[in-house]
């Protein structure tokens, strides 16, 4: 009873010890609270509307003619496209894409109608500027559409003149009728795909960082015998007592997360929300023990940052969320699958997008669990690091 209530008496001082730290210190507020929902409501902002509506684009019409104007119209009625300028030559379009006024152009040759109409199969190029992804992606596939129902449409008017049916041309244009659906994500939302996955890698990469810098600060201002001394010695109840304000603060902020996402916005949700609550908590505490991993490691805050900061950013890279990991290198597969945010990207997956049942996502849940519990043996190397107190600039 007596090895209890010291055991007790000194989590609840290592407890107090973290809060009063907490407070008055502004790094562990910015990091903690301000960064995190400020990057939540940029993101929804920025992306509200889901999917970038009437990019700017320029028209290079040589032709002049009635179908290169119909063309020009049904052009511009594409909802991802804003004709802005209609111009004469390649290098007035040019200039403007260099100068970042429009996203992309496409030049209608001379004798369009003329070529089309004879069977001589005129040439129509497009131009997208990649340095920006998602705007030229969303042109090139508008731009090519067009083409190929500009192409069709040639064909449906020359079979017309010649006395072919209606119903025959369109057997012959589109002998087979593709019937798409979108799974998951039915309104092709860049909100719901980069929300999703871009705010748990930001949540990762700050529990990363604060936890080393809370853990690392310890030893650089030679307060970390101090730190044990109020955990009566013993190194399971320091890092309980410092990092579980921690992982409070942290759990609510991702539930704050999960309320935006599948409450507020109505994001797809088809499973249990319990399933992503669970796996938001793993998600924390999972990541609270890669950081002290990384110090018992290296125990030093320097060293330590720098580690964290790595794996947070690549974590955003190589955890699957826009390049999948089957067709990664084998060396960076396998690395994917070290990152706690890895497991719990592919649970939403399953349980939010799918919401298949649970039984299907549980080695990702024991993955994850096993992240919380792997820094354990790892605890008597830190604690021999903090006792001997010695920071490396």
């Amino acid at each position: 009873m007596t090895e209890q209530k010291e055991n007790q008496t000194g989590l609840w001082a290592s407890l107090v010890r973290e809060m009063r730290q907490l407070v008055a210190r502004p790094a562990y507020v910015l990091c903690m609270v301000v960064a995190p929902l400020f990057c939540c409501l940029f993101m929804f902002t920025l992306m509200h509307e889901g999917l970038p509506h009437k990019i700017p684009v320029a028209i290079v019409d040589q032709d002049h003619s009635s179908s290169s104007q119909d063309f020009t119209r049904q052009l511009g009625a594409l909802e991802s496209v804003d004709v802005q300028y209609k111009l004469n030559s390649f290098t007035e379009a040019r200039e403007l894409m260099q100068a970042g006024d429009i996203f992309g152009f496409l030049m209608i040759p001379e004798g369009f109608e003329a070529k089309a109409t004879a069977g001589r199969q005129p040439e129509i190029s497009f131009y997208t500027n990649n340095a920006y992804y998602i705007p030229a992606s969303l042109l090139y596939k508008s731009f090519k559409t067009m083409s190929v129902l500009a192409s069709g449409a040639v064909v449906r008017q020359v079979l017309l003149a010649t006395g072919v049916e209606e119903s025959q041309i369109m057997a012959k244009l589109q002998p087979i009728a593709a019937d798409m659906h979108a799974l998951g994500n039915p309104w092709i939302s860049y909100s719901v795909y980069l929300n999703n996955s871009f705010l748990p890698g930001l949540l990762q990469l700050m529990i990363l960082l604060v936890t080393v810098f809370s853990i690392g600060s310890e030893i650089k201002r030679a307060t970390a015998r101090e730190w044990l001394r109020t955990a009566d010695d013993s190194i399971i109840i320091a890092i309980t007592g410092k990092l579980l304000p921690q992982t409070i603060i942290f759990f609510a902020v991702g539930l704050f997360y999960l309320a935006m996402l599948y409450g507020y916005l109505h994001f797809p949700m088809q499973g249990n929300i319990w399933h992503m609550i669970f796996a938001m908590f793993l998600l924390v505490v999972a990541t609270q023990s890669f950081a002290v991993i990384i110090m018992s490691i290296a125990p030093s805050l320097r060293i330590g940052l720098s580690a964290a900061g790595l794996v947070g950013v690549l974590s955003l890279s190589i955890a699957g969320f826009s390049f999948p990991v089957p067709a990664m290198y084998l060396p960076f597969q396998a690395m994917s699958y070290v990152l706690p945010v890895r497991h719990y990207f592919l649970i939403y997956v399953d349980q939010a997008l799918n919401g298949i049942p649970l039984y299907y996502s549980r080695w990702h849940y024991v993955a994850l669990i096993l992240f919380a519990v792997a820094s354990t043996p790892l605890l008597p190397r830190l604690k021999k690091a903090l006792m001997r107190q010695v920071y490396v600039p």
